[in-house]
């Protein structure tokens, strides 16, 4: 397995406030149906697909207002899982990381391996501002 780790970002929001909007799937229903196809989720599941490669998850373990931890699901095209971490640094600061472990071969590694370490890191700074530009 390889990990990649995002860096450390500011969420101006309580750690409560984040925890519950991410660790329900039917949240990002509004944020992510129409950027992929085939978009379901329940409060511990979604599915899509992405440039046609259907991705299952699943959240596997939660623990408020801490960690969300989410693996993909059979027929997902790669071994992964990838949780976030949260720490209330003070009542409306959040600190969040992203962590990734996949399995990936040799030959999948140096096609990949620096995209998804820059991936992680972009998809922490979009939900920092996404919760940092929200209106509640």
């Amino acid at each position: 397995m390889e990990r990649y780790e995002s860096k450390h970002v500011q969420i101006r929001r309580p750690a409560a406030l984040v925890y519950g909007l991410l660790s329900d799937f039917t949240h990002l229903t509004p944020v992510v149906a129409d950027k992929v196809e085939g978009w379901q989720a329940t409060t511990d599941s979604c599915s899509f697909k992405v440039k046609g490669f259907p991705v299952k998850l699943r959240m596997v373990e939660k623990e408020a207002p801490k960690l969300i931890k989410v693996q993909g699901e059979d027929g997902s095209p790669m071994d992964f899982t990838f949780w976030l971490q949260l720490v209330e640094a003070a009542e409306n600061d959040t600190r969040m990381r992203i962590v990734l472990d996949v399995k990936l071969n040799m030959m999948m590694k140096m096609m990949v391996g620096k995209k998804l370490a820059g991936a992680v890191d972009q998809i922490a700074e979009q939900i920092a501002a996404g919760f940092n530009n929200a209106p509640f």
